[in-house]
């Protein structure tokens, strides 16, 4: 099973940016799907960003223009750029892979030890 160890959560004023990182354990080139998802105190788990491995993209409407998911394979790791946050934003972030982009699918595949994120408004 594939380890991932994210990185890059902190705080941040609303308005402000954020890049969080996730290293994976083995290539990332044979993962179909890597994504980020976002859990806020009181609330269910739920996904922020995925890629394929073809590089496809998938964003939650609540993020769409302001946050950028990318994946560089030589490196192993995905990337999630926040722009233009807001203090609904603010949530522990996980980095998941799966082997297929069944995003609605919260329960699946590896997950990272998560990261934190809080925006102030």
């Amino acid at each position: 099973q594939v380890q991932l160890v994210e990185s890059g959560g902190g705080f941040v004023q609303a308005g402000g940016s954020l890049r969080l990182s996730c290293a994976a354990s083995w290539s990332i080139f044979s993962i179909n799907a890597m994504g980020w998802y976002r859990q806020a105190p009181g609330k269910q788990r739920e996904l922020v960003a995925g890629i394929t491995s073809s590089g496809r993209p998938n964003y939650a409407d609540s993020v769409k223009g302001r946050f950028t998911i990318s994946r560089d394979n030589a490196k192993n790791t995905v990337y999630l750029q926040m722009n233009s946050l807001k203090f609904e934003d603010t949530a522990v972030y996980y980095c998941n892979a799966r082997p297929s982009p069944s995003w609605t699918r919260v329960d699946f595949g590896s997950w990272g030890q998560g990261t934190q994120v809080t925006v102030s408004s």
